[in-house]
């Protein structure tokens, strides 16, 4: 395929898996797909492509072997992701979602796309001394599917010296891409709070512990702990969720909060845990009250390493340009599983520009068509380069 070809397959590849989404765990017809690709990859080329599926349920990964003579060869990973979000699509568009409640709003259809191109790519050349190994790896979202990968064996069945993803970002330049060592991505806890008080009629209040009351302290409270803490050490409290009460004229029993924090260090995510607990044990001890907190650890931050963002730079100037490098994007407070993977192998995680328009998340988002070129001719320069 030459690349107008290749741009036109990887566009209708994208807007097929847009309009059938599936979310974590559940991306068995997009598995499928890639699969078919894959495998159509490897007749039309003539060149071997290994495809191990169902890891971790869904995830797939395709081996492809360079012109390698020993026994043991350098290999390396590429990641993309499978999986959909859980929300309904705002778009008119031909390839709008056509599943309810389930959107493709975060590029993942888009990077599946890019690392399939690549595929395609790498199967017609297989020039490089080594080998490559495709993750698509199911349920980014929320849901810890790097993880599950890694849990199911993936580095003891897959072993490789570092690996690499890409993420689509929207307010980034198209023709630039984003690369810096150390954090880029926060780590993603959850906490779940129940304040337990004494329920009762809502116009004798003097008669009840109002934990109404006690959850609006509380959630002022936690603002503090960031807003009064290091300004040279960024993090996030956000209550997202709150729930009380049946009736307009009854103080209920007990009040439930919940909500997530973003940091990029353990030592503040361990600072920011033992202050949301000292806070809820002082404001129930003032007010009567009692609590209940659980605070789930969910994603680690996600690091860079220093060689491998290095040698990242290099590749995008040498593929691209000097102008298209950006080592100075400010990191994140969103989260990204792929830090799963930066902890059991060095590696580097970059952003794609994908230029104006709605953001990650937003029900009117969907992947600019634009960038599948240059993110599969990414993946591939990266190869060459890593091997040469």
């Amino acid at each position: 395929m030459n690349p107008r070809e290749l741009q036109t397959a990887m566009t209708a590849w994208r807007r097929e898996i847009h309009a059938r989404p599936e979310t974590a765990f559940a991306e068995h017809r997009t598995a499928a797909f890639v699969v078919d690709r894959l495998e159509g990859f490897a007749r039309e080329s003539g060149t071997p492509i290994e495809i191990t599926s169902g890891i971790a349920g869904t995830g797939v990964v395709a081996t492809i072997r360079g012109d390698v003579a020993q026994d043991h060869p350098r290999a390396i990973a590429l990641r993309a992701d499978l999986d959909a979000l859980p929300m309904d699509e705002a778009n008119d568009f031909a390839h709008r979602s056509q599943h309810d409640g389930c959107m493709h709003a975060c590029g993942h259809d888009g990077h599946t796309a890019m690392l399939l191109g690549a595929a395609r790519s790498l199967a017609g050349r297989a020039n490089f001394p080594g080998v490559v190994h495709l993750i698509f790896q199911p349920a980014e979202e929320n849901e810890g599917g790097g993880r599950a990968m890694i849990e199911d064996g993936l580095f003891e069945r897959f072993d490789v010296e570092a690996v690499f993803g890409l993420h689509n970002w929207p307010g980034l330049e198209v023709g630039k891409i984003a690369v810096q060592s150390g954090p880029v991505m926060a780590a993603f806890d959850n906490f779940d709070v129940t304040l337990i008080g004494k329920g009762g009629h809502a116009a004798m209040p003097h008669q009840s512990v109002d934990p109404v009351v006690l959850a609006a302290q509380a959630i002022q409270a936690f603002q503090i702990l960031v807003s009064r803490s290091d300004p040279l050490d960024p993090a996030v409290i956000s209550v997202t969720q709150l729930s009380a009460g049946d009736a307009y004229n009854i103080i209920p029993d007990r009040v439930q909060l919940k909500g997530t924090v973003r940091a990029f260090h353990s030592a503040t995510r361990d600072r920011i845990e033992a202050a949301m607990r000292r806070t809820l044990e002082g404001l129930c001890a003032a007010a009567g009250a009692s609590f209940e907190f659980d605070y789930g650890r969910r994603y680690p931050p996600t690091i860079n390493s220093e060689r491998e963002s290095a040698f990242v730079a290099d590749a995008v100037r040498d593929i691209f340009g000097s102008d298209a490098l950006v080592t100075n994007y400010p990191p994140s407070m969103g989260s990204e599983d792929f830090s799963f993977m930066l902890e059991q192998r060095p590696g580097c995680y970059v952003k794609l520009g994908a230029g104006d328009g709605p953001g990650l998340h937003n029900p009117r988002y969907d992947f600019n068509d634009e960038i599948l070129g240059a993110g599969a001719a990414f993946w591939v320069g990266l190869v060459e380069r890593y091997f040469a």
